[in-house]
């Protein structure tokens, strides 16, 4: 008998919560099939199957709280799990309704549900909808969590056919241990720092124009797209080269000058905002940048951010543009000093050489903690990056 154990978690990841199981006690499992995963403060863990065999207990259930490398099952090696037994179909209804109506599982038959992973069928227990109801989001069509919680429902053949709504409807459940995290960050940033936020606008056009003219062979050369993204991160780490205050932070009395420039980058995901980190991006070309940014949103989307690539970091740059956000007071990382936030392009008229134009702008935000940033090196810093962003060549010309 094998014991399955939770990963080992770094030293400031102190414990986790088991948030579901794929796999149920008896079931047969295959080397390196995903069990569990376990969500910690910072990413969500999966653990996979040691090798070929059958669950034989689960120690930990659903919202345990797990330690790092705690034994949360245990696990027979190259065993074959026993039949189960045929499942009992329900009897056809005389009439069937429009929208099929979710079988409470008081009155359903538990073996129904073996196939469903726990916390499904604690779900299904506390709303009372039946999961082969359900439409499942999950790897291979499987019902998950969620799934339950906000039921997609599917007729007989399959098809999704129409979405349970209920008449003032309320429902209340804990927060996830990263949103609890990230709400802790947030208010701590807000209460212990002396946050200031100044604004500048910038005119877009010559870096679009540089894109438009660019993109095709750039892609074709590095295999990946050039974004706005890239050209942003090596302009900010230009500007904070030239103003070291704004890459350094506060460690108690004393004040840290990070002589590396690591740039963490926003990344939205469905389990909340994280900030995975590039390293030295003043050694990185727009390539590896672009590479870089793309890894991690695809790395977010899956739940698949290790907790080395988001610690650190000594500047962050977040685009609420993508999502239509115009203006916005983007709030620091602690224990960084500083964030960029970058919003939406639209075009709009513009006073040039006394001649109204219409122009592509972008207003930029940069929000520092004015305990060790002054005002006026943090407005010189926003207008580096804006000369910057305005001529590309400077650049390249390291002017």
């Amino acid at each position: 008998m094998a014991e399955i154990k939770a990963p080992v978690f770094p030293e400031s990841v102190q414990d986790g919560t088991i948030v579901e199981w794929h796999v149920a006690e008896g079931e047969q499992v295959g080397r390196d099939q995903l069990l569990a995963e376990i969500e910690t403060d910072k990413v969500v863990l999966e653990v996979v199957a040691p090798d070929d065999g059958v669950i034989t207990s689960i120690v930990k259930g659903v919202d345990s709280t797990v330690l790092s490398a705690e034994t949360i099952a245990t696990f027979e090696v190259g065993a074959v799990a026993s039949a189960a037994p045929a499942k009992t179909e329900e009897p056809t209804p005389a009439s069937t309704p429009e929208v099929p109506v979710a079988t409470p599982v008081a009155t359903a038959n538990e073996g129904e549900f073996k196939d469903q992973s726990p916390a499904v069928r604690k779900a299904a227990k506390e709303t009372g909808v039946n999961p082969a109801d359900v439409q499942g989001s999950g790897r291979g069509g499987r019902v998950t969590k969620s799934d339950m919680i906000n039921p997609t429902l599917k007729g007989d053949n399959g098809q999704v056919i129409a979405t349970a709504v209920g008449q003032r409807i309320e429902k209340r459940e804990p927060m996830t241990r990263l949103r609890k995290r990230i709400a802790e960050r947030l208010l701590s940033a807000t209460q212990e720092t002396a946050m200031l936020t100044t604004f500048n606008e910038v005119n877009m056009k010559p870096l679009m124009d540089l894109r438009a003219k660019y993109k095709d062979q750039f892609e074709k050369r590095h295999g990946v797209k050039l974004g706005f993204m890239s050209l942003f991160v090596k302009a900010a780490t230009e500007a904070l080269k030239r103003f070291p205050a704004v890459n350094a932070s506060i460690d108690g009395d004393d004040i840290i000058y990070h002589g590396y420039y690591d740039v963490g980058v926003a990344v939205s995901s469905d389990r909340g905002l994280v900030v995975p980190v590039l390293r030295d991006t003043d050694s990185m070309g727009l390539a590896d940048i672009e590479g870089g940014i793309r890894d991690y949103a695809i790395k977010a989307r899956e739940g698949k951010l290790s907790i080395d690539e988001m610690t650190g970091g000594t500047f962050t740059i977040t685009n609420g543009g993508v999502f239509g956000s115009l203006l916005s007071t983007p709030i620091i990382n602690p224990p960084q000093t500083a964030i960029l936030g970058m919003h939406a392009i639209n075009e709009r008229p513009m006073a040039v050489n006394g001649q109204v134009v219409i122009l592509p702008m972008m207003y930029l935000a940069l929000s520092y903690d004015h305990r060790l940033i002054d005002g006026k090196d943090a407005v010189q810093f926003l207008v580096t990056i804006k000369e910057l962003i305005e001529d590309p060549a400077r650049l390249l010309l390291d002017i």
